[in-house]
């Protein structure tokens, strides 16, 4: 057995995983998120913020700290579309090895998927395959195609709940021709990725991250975030669908009412939404257009962060 950490830094939100390894399964010690928006601004400027940074530099050194205390042997410390975009990544890069002395891994999209699906099929059992797993971030939206344990087929899309809200929701609610501008977003990007991932090869759908498993506990009539609900959660595509509706169309203070959101994601909750309900709506039409039939989705609280840690033992 082999105590490891995980740390996933990504445009929204930063995470810990410390859990132990042992016969190709993981068992959770700690698990831990904090918003810290190092992302904001990114998509615009191209750079990551002083302020955003020294927020993410900060929960490193806490992550730091809680990895000593529980007597992690390895860490991998992965970040994601935020940094790889910005043109001071080496600031977030030093920063990062003088707080948790680790160096940190700034991966590609493609790896960023490949990490995602194995983090998400390490607890699916019978599920009708192809799945296709979707993990929807603050920068970037990774579509994996697996069967059998092993992808056929992923790419990685610049579309994520902060990117979405910074160029395009400003209202609140969003207004029509907001919503229209960053759908049309949304379906280039799913054209280009329909050309690299067979979507109307799915048999089961699978979301992941904090936009997916928000939406599901709407769906679930959730009054607080209850992980051991929301894993595993089968919805039907017209029940996710009501969900991202409600979110698309809510204030900011409607949404405040919902005990199971994290107070950080309140503002780009919407954007994520959207981004969920156009990749649902394009791959439930690619099965119809082969002649299938898909109408559920199912949710996976393990994700990327669970494909970090089975990655260092």
């Amino acid at each position: 057995m082999t105590r490891v950490a995980a740390i996933d830094c990504g445009t929204n939100s930063i995470r810990l995983l410390i859990a132990d390894v042992a016969g190709g399964g993981l068992t959770d010690v700690v698990r831990r998120m904090e918003i810290v928006r190092l992302g904001a601004g990114v998509d615009r400027t191209g750079m990551l913020d002083p302020t955003a940074l020294e927020r993410t530099l900060e929960a490193t050194r806490r992550y730091a700290a809680e990895c000593r205390e529980k007597g992690v042997e390895r860490i991998r410390y992965v970040a994601t579309s935020a940094t790889r975009d910005a043109g001071n990544r080496q600031d977030f890069v030093d920063g990062v090895r003088e707080a948790i002395g680790v160096e940190p891994e700034i991966i590609s999209g493609d790896e960023e998927a490949t990490l995602s699906y194995l983090g998400a099929t390490l607890v699916l059992t019978g599920q009708p395959e192809p799945v296709l797993v979707v993990d929807i971030g603050g920068g970037s939206t990774e579509l994996v195609l697996g069967e059998a344990g092993s992808m056929i087929a992923g790419h990685s899309m610049d579309v994520g709940s902060v990117r979405m809200f910074e160029r395009h929701l400003r209202s609140d609610p969003p207004t029509e021709p907001e919503l229209a501008a960053a759908r049309a977003d949304v379906r280039a990007m799913l054209d280009v990725a329909a050309t690299k991932v067979d979507l109307g090869a799915t048999r089961t759908l699978v979301g992941l991250a904090g936009t997916i498993t928000t939406l599901t506990g709407e769906v679930l009539g959730l009054d607080r975030y209850r992980p051991e609900l929301i894993n595993g959660a089968t919805m039907t595509i017209a029940q996710a669908q009501a969900a991202c509706d409600w979110y698309l169309h809510s204030t900011r203070e409607e949404r405040l009412t919902r005990g199971y959101l994290h107070p950080g994601r309140v503002d780009v909750i919407a954007a994520g939404a959207l981004v969920w309900s156009e990749v649902m709506a394009r791959v439930q039409r690619e099965v119809a257009a082969r002649g299938g039939v898909l109408e559920h989705t199912t949710t996976s609280e393990h994700d990327i962060l669970d494909g970090i840690a089975l990655s260092i033992a």
